[in-house]
């Protein structure tokens, strides 16, 4: 007689029906994850916008500049960065309005923050799109349109939208 060995029909349903529960609870928190991880992304970048606007700031005030630099900020990056009357950048091309086109939210993006995301005018192979109206650039994150970053070129204001339940 031939001793047989292996696992039991039953045992296999068994570990079967174990692995499947497992990967019933599992699954969702591997999914959310991803949308941590894209919420993540845009507050860091958020959070760099932030701080590199008011360390500019800082710069413009210890610089003791009182109005518009139509020059380029002394000490602050590639010393290419133009501010307004009330010290907040605008951009590194010269002008010093607070009204800002898409281009000029570009140059602000790369020339306030070291190594930022990559930003463009349209949605392609760049992480933000940018986009200026009124007084405000408007960074739109694209791995998930409905997160942004906003920064307010009259008051210097940075506002992150990185909650995907919005």
């Amino acid at each position: 007689m031939k001793q047989q060995a292996g696992f039991t029909l039953i045992e296999l349903v068994v570990v079967i029906l174990i692995l499947s529960v497992l990967a019933a609870t599992a699954l969702p928190k591997f999914m959310n994850v991803t949308v941590q991880a894209h919420e993540a992304a845009v507050a860091g970048a958020g959070g760099g916008m932030s701080s590199a606007v008011a360390l500019a700031h800082a710069q413009w005030v210890a610089n003791g500049e009182t109005g518009a630099n139509t020059t380029g900020l002394n000490g602050f990056g590639n010393d290419d960065v133009r501010m307004s009357a009330n010290g907040w950048p605008t951009s590194t091309g010269g002008s010093t309005s607070t009204s800002p086109t898409n281009a000029r939210c570009v140059q602000l993006w790369n020339g306030l923050m070291q190594n930022p995301p990559p930003v463009g005018t349209a949605a392609g192979t760049v992480d933000y799109v940018a986009a200026g109206a009124g007084t405000v650039c408007t960074y739109t994150y694209q791995p998930a349109s409905n997160m942004s970053i906003q920064y307010d070129l009259s008051n210097g204001s940075v506002t992150v939208d990185s909650n995907s339940a919005s």
